[in-house]
């Protein structure tokens, strides 16, 4: 009975995790593939002829995804610097600072995640556009720094694991709360930082909308919507567009595989202590 029970556990994973491959893979064939045989039908797994020159005519030909790579790197470096100094502050003063009616203010925090991002979009657009921000990367840098609540839910979660006493023993040496952060807590939180770098990482790296609200210019945009240019008129790249969708997903791959330990084990032990 044990044996068919993991038969069936491992079968099912198998069967989710090829369906979950399979859009990866086709995305990687498209990539070494020409025009042509993007669109045979039946379509074609193996390319033949491989085209390799996919890759540098996609990335360096009709648009210079430097610039594009430059500018995401700027943001999403933003954003990831913001959302773990202004998250863990935040999170902070709800876990160790005894302040009237924290709860009640935690709780409207967390209220604010139940509003659809939608029903913000324009009013954000209307102050943004009277601040004189469209065109710039102010829309997307300057409200990281205001913290997300789900981060913030999460670090708090995480403080509240470490014993008081780490506080309490710091205080007695001389510390102030902000020397507690940085020296006692923080070095503890590497799982807990680690899942705030990697979600913020891969929402911005990936971000589409907000780059295309506020950003017209090739010289000021992101990597995402750049990738959307290969849609042409009357024809589009498919090979080209999917090599540089290849690139553009390696540096996600790489952040997850190299911190997968972190951000497995700051998932799990976010929701021990509530």
């Amino acid at each position: 009975m044990r044996v068919l029970r993991y038969v069936l556990i491992y079968g099912l994973l198998l069967t989710f995790g090829f369906i979950y491959t399979v859009p990866f893979l086709w995305m990687l064939s498209t990539s070494f593939k020409t025009l042509s045989q993007t669109l045979r039908f039946p379509p074609e797994w193996i390319p033949g002829p491989w085209a390799f020159e996919n890759y540098p005519n996609g990335w360096m030909g009709a648009f210079d995804f430097n610039i594009f790579f430059r500018n995401s790197v700027a943001i999403t470096g933003n954003a990831v610097l913001a959302q773990m100094t202004s998250s863990v502050l935040i999170a902070y003063a709800f876990a160790r600072i005894r302040v009237p009616e924290r709860g009640f203010l935690f709780a409207i925090v967390l209220a604010t995640m139940m509003i659809p991002p939608q029903v913000t979009l324009i009013p954000q657009y209307i102050l943004f556009t009277k601040f004189g921000w469209v065109e710039t990367w102010l829309p997307l840098m300057v409200p990281q720094w205001t913290g997300w609540p789900l981060f913030v839910f999460m670090l708090r979660q995480f403080f509240r694991t470490l014993p008081a006493d780490l506080d309490d023993a710091a205080r007695i040496d001389g510390c102030g709360s902000f020397r507690i952060l940085w020296h006692v807590l923080l070095p503890n939180m590497k799982p807990a930082l680690a899942t705030v770098a990697i979600f913020t990482f891969v929402g911005n790296w990936n971000d589409f909308l907000h780059p295309l609200l506020y950003l017209s210019r090739d010289d000021n945009t992101t990597l995402a919507v750049g990738l959307n240019m290969f849609r042409g008129q009357y024809r589009t790249q498919f090979n080209e567009m999917m090599a540089v969708a290849v690139l553009i997903l390696l540096p996600v791959i790489l952040i997850f595989f190299f911190f997968q330990q972190y951000f497995v084990r700051g998932i799990a032990l976010t929701g021990i202590k509530g």
